[in-house]
């Protein structure tokens, strides 16, 4: 059966009753919806946008997703299933004076959030006659990823705001979810699960089969090698009064480093500096347990290669002179091609398997290295036609990414059948609808949940499929595994604590500091590479609208007159020390008659093991001798402040 409505073209939608739930909630009030991969959350998104454009015929509707292929997926979605001529695709591959034009005339628009977030910065176009917005991969919505800016223009702008918010997973912590719900506006909350009675019918079955492996005894001198090269430096840690652990894990040096970073704020004494290269020593040291407990000798000697050849610090130099940790570099150089990788081995073992009359299969892992390895092996199955999917940054010479365009190009082989087997990285998990994947591989469990989630739903869409999560015994594979397990519990429990009290619609709040702010605009010159500080954000609060501009000197042009340029600390020090801080003031009072420099943060004399005579001089010649004045905020938001009482008072002078 299916849904029957004048803006939906006929048979293309199946009428799920879960779905229509939710969406009668989601047209009410700014929704999370909460469901598995598969479950079909874009055409909840398509409903509730069929909804607004029946109600508001007028409006429009935009969808927001994270990528050029899932923008791409999405947009095919609202072509294929509605009776909507003008939907448009906004990524970075369309000039901003074309999008101006667009979108005027869009019903539809679906787009990268980077390019909605630099629009809004420059002031293009307005949110106001958008009757909806679509968040894809809603858990996206901390930090200074663009959703939480996006959301907050829209609820000041639009006359009639509504907020979908889309994901598998929103996060295992309370503080993170919590983010999202404040973030996105959210009113209401949907969850569901594949038990759930209404969702049962429509799961296609996912057999989830966990497979222990054993690691060969021979890379036991390897793990002792590198456990004595550690266990010297915690050692060492320890007669410096830190206090450490032999299990120490990643996550406890980085909490001490950042103990130690803070502790220099107060008091400047070499122990601290010395006890920082330590932990970044020992950091260096987990990573190469970590990878060669889950991944295996290939990448781990990958691993090897780059500290050998990004030899800068004095812990990673202090490495290379180590007896222990030079002995585990030849035992792995010495072993490399003598042993299998017993991971590489079970993984052929279930291709051979269950690949076959056109099945397909994905296998996740996290490091690219393995990657490649994974696929040097594979290819040299019968039957077997494998490719890499990674992202597009680049990692070294060697390894310089995927374009998207070269990412859909792989997708659609993979569609076709030309390749049965893709090995991808995390670029894989999120969104993406990739169809008749019957065999799911996890190389190794993540510790993360949401990447969980999003892996596991990658088969089981259109029919039954299988998982194999591949677990090195007595690991770290099993704490990731078991952490994962526990935080994907643990999410389901704050979500429905979150759903039993009343959340807080902000929507007022914003509309009254909108209206509490001039409503003249001012417009700024602001360098390309600050777009995304969320000071460019934090300006817009002020009327202050950022235009992007590649400059040469200077980050933020104020006036004809008045040139910013602004450091952080860290910034300031490095540019002191590679002579860079001197050049920049020269070309600063050549270009503009008046300059000044903001430096940003807390720890200026204490970053880096550097004279504070060095520091000072350095003020004291851009004060005197360039005639910049050196100005001090504590964070983003405190130099925002100071840049719109700038720009305001220079710009009311000029006139």
């Amino acid at each position: 059966m299916f849904i029957k409505h004048p803006l939906i073209r006929e048979e293309t939608i199946e009428a799920r009753l879960y779905q229509e739930t939710i969406v009668a909630g989601a047209v009410r009030s700014n929704t999370l919806v909460v469901a598995p991969t598969a479950l079909g959350k874009t055409i909840i998104g398509v409903m509730v946008a069929v909804y607004r454009l029946q109600r508001y015929p007028e409006s429009k509707i935009l969808m927001l997703a994270t990528t050029r292929p899932l923008v791409n997926q999405h947009a095919e979605s609202f072509k294929n299933t509605l009776n909507v001529d003008k939907v448009e695709v906004f990524t970075g591959t369309k000039k901003p004076s074309d999008r101006i034009e667009l979108w005027n005339n869009a019903e539809i628009i679906v787009a990268t959030p980077q390019v909605i977030h630099n629009d809004l910065l420059s002031d293009r176009y307005s949110l106001e006659d958008v009757s909806l917005v679509i968040f894809d991969e809603a858990h996206r919505a901390t930090g200074n990823y663009p959703y939480a800016f996006i959301a907050g223009r829209y609820m000041k702008q639009a006359s009639k705001p509504l907020i979908l918010a889309l994901t598998a997973s929103p996060g295992g912590d309370e503080a993170r979810i919590k983010d999202v719900i404040e973030n996105l506006f959210i009113e209401n909350i949907e969850v569901r699960t594949e038990s759930d009675s209404d969702v049962r019918p429509f799961i296609k079955g996912i057999n989830i089969e966990w497979v222990r492996v054993s690691l060969p005894e021979e890379i036991k001198p390897i793990k002792s090698a590198l456990e004595k090269a550690l266990e010297t430096r915690l050692e060492k840690l320890r007669k410096l009064g830190i206090s450490v652990t032999g299990n120490v894990t990643k996550r406890d040096l980085l909490m001490i480093r950042g103990n130690l970073q803070a502790r220099l704020l107060e008091e400047r004494i070499p122990e601290l500096y010395e006890g920082l290269s330590l932990i970044a020593a020992c950091i260096n040291l987990t990573h190469a347990m970590e990878l060669l407990e889950t991944q295996g000798l290939n990448t781990l000697l990958s691993y090897f290669r780059r500290v050998e050849s990004e030899a800068s610090s004095k812990a990673v130099k202090g490495l290379l002179e180590d007896t222990y940790f030079l002995r585990a570099i030849r035992l792995t150089e010495n072993l490399v091609d003598e042993i299998k990788n017993p991971k590489i081995e079970k993984i052929k073992q279930f291709l051979v398997e269950n690949i076959a009359d056109e099945k397909k299969a994905i296998i996740f892992t996290q490091y690219r290295d393995t990657a490649a390895k994974l696929v040097e092996e594979l290819n040299l199955l019968a039957g077997i036609r494998v490719m890499r999917f990674v992202g597009q940054s680049k990692r070294s010479n060697s390894d310089k990414g995927m374009t998207q365009k070269n990412q859909l190009e792989v997708l659609e082989s993979f569609r076709k059948g030309e390749v049965n087997v893709l090995v991808a990285t995390s670029v894989a998990e999120e969104g993406l609808d990739i169809p008749g994947v019957d065999l799911v591989i996890f190389y190794e469990p993540v510790p993360s949940e949401i990447r969980t989630i999003q892996r596991r739903g990658r088969t089981g869409r259109s029919r039954a499929g299988k998982t194999i999560v591949l677990i090195a015994r007595n690991t770290r594979d099993e704490a990731f595994y078991w952490g994962s397990t526990r935080k994907e519990k643990k999410m389901y429990e704050i979500l429905q604590n979150f759903k039993n009290i009343k959340l807080k619609n902000k929507h007022e709040n914003q509309k009254t500091l909108e209206n509490s702010i001039k409503k003249r605009k001012i417009s700024i010159v602001v360098d390309t590479r600050e777009l995304f500080s969320s000071i460019t954000r934090e300006l817009l609060n002020y009327n202050i609208i950022s235009k992007p501009k590649r400059l040469e000197v200077g980050d933020y042009v104020i006036s004809r007159r008045l040139c910013i340029e602004r450091k952080t600390t860290e910034d300031f020090i490095n540019s002191l020390i590679d002579g860079r801080l001197m050049s920049q003031a020269i070309n600063l009072r050549q270009s503009y008659s008046r300059a000044l420099m903001i430096v940003e943060g807390e720890s200026l004399y204490t970053i880096r093991n550097i004279r504070v005579e060095a520091v000072m001089g350095a003020l004291i010649s851009l004060t005197v001798d360039f005639n910049i004045p050196v100005l001090f905020t504590k964070n983003e938001k405190e130099t925002a402040v100071l840049i719109s009482r700038i720009t305001e008072r220079e710009q009311n002078i000029e006139g």
